[in-house]
């Protein structure tokens, strides 16, 4: 389309969605990478390495519109403004939609007003009495662990119950730098950040610049197999999803026996996940990016518990301790995190609506008392995923309004008992071997 030349007094530059659907950092034109807010076209392709929230998550979006999941990902949206003007190389044409002609523009302008339905209500604002307390629970249980040796000794008895202290710990603190990571705590990106490295790295032993760059690109594309790192265990150790596995198996691609993924899901998914690939690969991470002040966090929280049950159970019982816990909290974290999306739909990105995208990633588990401290309350993964920003003790009251939104549009708004989420995802991969091997076989 005719583009006039920049410059003072020209008119803005205007672009059809076939044109912007092109820019998507691959094929022609080459690393050319575009998107839209508000109908504004913006050229990312040398800003989006320099982008704070890093630079998948937001190449994830190159050529398509991201309106929602800006609003969805940043707190001060003028201060972000300011600094996106460089980048301002037009607008959408006047006879276009403000959105991809292919989404659904009843659902899409539906769930803006919810949005802002949200901000009115104030669902957005934290109780920081609610954070404060989640943080001092953690520490009296951390202090109750190391006492708990300290008083009755290393024998077995206490030895196990400081390792499930600790491990809840290590559980609990998990949730809680999810919170500040997910800038939910405090109005100010700033001080959830520092706080987040202090959670993460001092109470955790992990790097915040490494769970950013992972975690992001989840939520902004969940179950979208090369943008969600979550599913990256495809294909190489699991077959996800119905459309995956059936592709996996017509190729004649078989990295490990996934008809029997449900078995071995066993022994490489939950007590291996942290101790034997997290725990060494955010070491990795941390030197590799340079993120040195990650990497001293992180050393706070190897030493301080060095020095603490050192002298208490010597270095073979130190070890034992620290690779129970970690054992412990891998289980814990594996069967939470992955009964919200495993069973879930799992495919390549098609750039659906905001709404839709998270829906079909995502389902609930059913609220109570322990189900939200068990899972930090991620047992509301719908609304979390819908309003990352949101505080946590308000996800109940957003629900059913969500749950509305669903029943008016006709798509499932899926919640369930705790244990049957966790089934779940034993069916799910057996299906989905079943998908892959009959494939394989027969196709």
């Amino acid at each position: 389309m005719e583009e006039p030349e920049p410059g003072a007094g020209s008119s803005p530059r205007r672009f059809t969605w076939e044109e912007i659907g092109l820019r998507t950092g691959r094929g022609h034109p080459p690393q050319e990478r575009w998107l839209v807010i508000d109908r504004k076209v913006y050229d990312i392709s040398q800003f989006y390495r320099r982008h704070p929230g890093g630079a998948r998550v937001i190449s994830h979006y190159a050529g398509q519109d991201a309106t929602d999941p800006f609003t969805a990902f940043h707190l001060d949206k003028a201060l972000v403004r300011k600094y996106m003007s460089s980048l301002l190389i037009g607008e959408l044409a006047p006879d276009e939609p403000s959105f991809e002609p292919s989404k659904n523009k009843l659902l899409i302008e539906d769930f803006r007003e919810l949005r802002t339905t949200v901000e009115r209500m104030g669902l957005l604002n934290p109780n920081h009495l609610f954070f404060f307390l989640l943080l001092l629970h953690i520490l009296l249980l951390d202090a109750a662990a190391w006492l708990t040796i300290w008083y009755f000794g290393s024998s077995l008895l206490p030895f196990l119950f400081s390792a499930l202290l600790l491990g809840t710990v290590q559980a609990q603190a998990g949730w809680l730098q999810h919170d500040f990571g997910h800038l939910s705590v405090f109005s100010k990106s700033k001080w959830n950040h520092l706080v987040h490295k202090f959670v993460i790295g001092q109470l955790k032993g992990a790097p915040a610049s490494w769970w950013n760059h992972l975690h992001f690109q989840h939520h902004a594309k969940p179950n979208c197999f090369r943008k969600d790192p979550d599913v990256n265990m495809h294909p190489l150790f699991f077959a996800l999803g119905k459309t995956l596995s059936v592709e996996l198996g017509m190729k004649k691609k078989k990295f490990m026996p996934y008809n029997h993924q449900h078995k071995y899901f066993f022994i490489i998914g939950p007590p291996a996940l942290v101790p034997l690939y997290f725990q060494w690969y955010i070491f990795y991470f941390a030197v590799q990016r340079r993120q040195w002040m990650d990497l001293a966090w992180m050393l706070t929280f190897y030493i301080r518990f060095f020095l603490t049950y050192l002298p208490l159970l010597g270095a073979k019982g130190l070890l034992g301790l620290f690779l129970l816990v970690r054992l412990i909290e891998s289980n814990w974290f594996v069967w939470v995190t992955q009964m919200n999306h495993i069973p879930m739909h799992i495919d390549y990105d098609k750039n659906v609506d905001w709404f839709s995208t998270q829906l079909q990633a995502t389902c609930n588990v059913h609220q109570s008392l322990f189900n939200d401290w068990f899972s930090g309350h991620l047992n509301f993964q719908i609304e979390h995923h819908l309003f990352p920003t949101m505080p946590r003790h308000n996800y109940w009251k957003v629900a059913p309004l969500v749950k509305s939104l669903c029943a008016k549009h006709g798509i499932e708004y899926q919640s369930k008992p705790l244990f049957t989420a966790f089934a779940d995802i034993v069916h799910s991969l057996k299906d989905s071997g079943e998908l892959w091997l009959d494939a394989y076989l027969h196709k």
